[in-house]
């Protein structure tokens, strides 16, 4: 089963992504200059925002440096339950455990001069435990002698890791995927592929110039008067249009380990226990694709705007579509509206992909805000956005793919 979620988003002036210079992110699209949201960006806001936090909160990964840290403080609750030594040597080890995690990370095991891993990590609750379990268990190999403990390799106990086989991976890895050059962790390959957002107009950017000035300035004195900063900030507005697929049956596979070699059969009930996290992820992530924007300079800006039109399309034959070929040729402001005039571009651009390539979709599902549809054949119109999700959702759970 494939899900597909394309939104367009009319922001007022804001800079929601910035470059290295602090301008909005932009690039080029149909030979004209166009506003964009880097896809980091967006799946950073989602998986960031307390939607998503609060939703899939039994179990999430955390992206970091700190796993050291966070095996250090295991390591310590651990010697002070079993009474290792005294607080001096529990110290010791704890400093050896921390050192020999700074090796995690590299293919190579180097140990880094910090108590920072060499590149972040998207690591579960279940790494981490691990990676303290194989430490603590060399640490006492070692007798906790300190002398014998510093000669653990660390490249040798990622390995004693890896050999642990299977853990469980997190429904965000299991959606956004997973990269690392440590041989203790699996690459897992995402579910879900995110579009750079393109507005669908040409955009030319715009300074918002400003000053600060003291509160207790007293104006009838020449020498106090005028500001104590002046500043300019980047920004524009623009109309998104924004572009999500996720592939239902990978998210499932990576939530088993069936996607990354899981060896024997996977038992029903963690089967039927993993579709039905799916269908809550598939439900979390329309929900917050929909709902969440970038946090970029929004204390400036509150540039908090919902979507004008939402089309979700559910169908078994995996082949991804985007739609942005619609706004090759930049939408006009004049006459309905830019926001009413990319729905026409983007509905029109639809149904002729469809016709052209027989692209037909069983379940098409078409949620508006504020714009006026016309001649319109073979989209289901929701009332709401949850009506909407509860029927993706539905389709993911009951496993029937795209057949209505």
């Amino acid at each position: 089963m494939l899900i597909e979620m394309h939104i367009l988003q009319n922001h007022a002036p804001s800079n929601l992504n910035r470059d290295d210079l602090g301008s909005p992110k932009s690039c080029i699209f149909g030979d004209v200059r166009r506003a964009r949201i880097s896809s980091q960006c967006i799946k950073r806001s989602i998986r960031r925002s307390t939607m998503f936090q609060e939703a899939l909160s039994s179990g999430l990964a955390t992206r970091t440096r700190k796993l050291p840290v966070r095996v250090g403080d295991k390591i310590r609750e651990r010697l002070q339950q079993e009474q290792i030594g005294d607080e001096k040597l529990i110290e010791e080890l704890v400093e050896i455990a921390v050192k020999k995690a700074t090796g995690f990370g590299t293919e190579s095991g180097k140990e880094q001069p910090n108590q920072r891993t060499a590149q972040t990590m998207f690591l579960t609750p279940a790494d981490i435990d691990q990676v303290a379990d194989v430490i603590y268990a060399a640490l006492k190999e070692a007798e906790f002698d300190s002398k014998k403990c510093n000669k653990i390799s660390a490249k040798d106990l990622q390995k004693q890791v890896a050999d642990r086989g299977f853990r469980p991976v997190t429904v965000d890895i299991a959606l956004f995927g997973r990269m690392t050059t440590s041989p203790a962790f699996h690459d897992i390959q995402a579910s879900t592929q995110v579009a750079h957002a393109l507005s669908t107009h040409k955009v030319d950017p715009e300074f918002d110039y400003y000053t600060a000035v003291d509160d207790l300035q007293r104006k009838d004195e020449e020498e106090e008067m005028g500001a104590d900063m002046i500043g300019d900030i980047e920004f524009n507005s623009a109309c998104y249009y924004k572009y999500l697929s996720l592939d239902v049956d990978g998210l499932v596979n990576n939530l088993t380990g069936r996607s990354i070699g899981r060896k024997g059969d996977i038992p029903n009930d963690e089967e039927s226990e993993a579709r039905d996290l799916a269908a809550q992820a598939v439900n979390t992530l329309l929900l917050a694709a929909a709902m969440v924007s970038p946090t970029g300079k929004q204390n400036s800006f509150a540039a908090h705007n919902l979507p004008s039109a939402i089309l979700v399309e559910v169908r078994d034959r995996k082949v991804p579509v985007s739609y942005a070929n619609a706004f090759v040729v930049p939408v006009p402001g004049k006459g309905n509206g830019l926001v009413q005039n990319s729905v026409d571009s983007f509905l029109q651009h639809v149904q002729e992909i469809t016709r052209k390539f027989n692209l037909d979709a069983p379940h098409r599902f078409l949620f508006t805000n504020g714009v006026s549809l016309k001649g319109l054949n073979g989209f289901e119109i929701p009332d709401d956005l949850n009506s909407l999700v509860d029927r993706v959702e539905s389709l993911v759970r009951s496993g029937e793919a795209a057949h209505a």
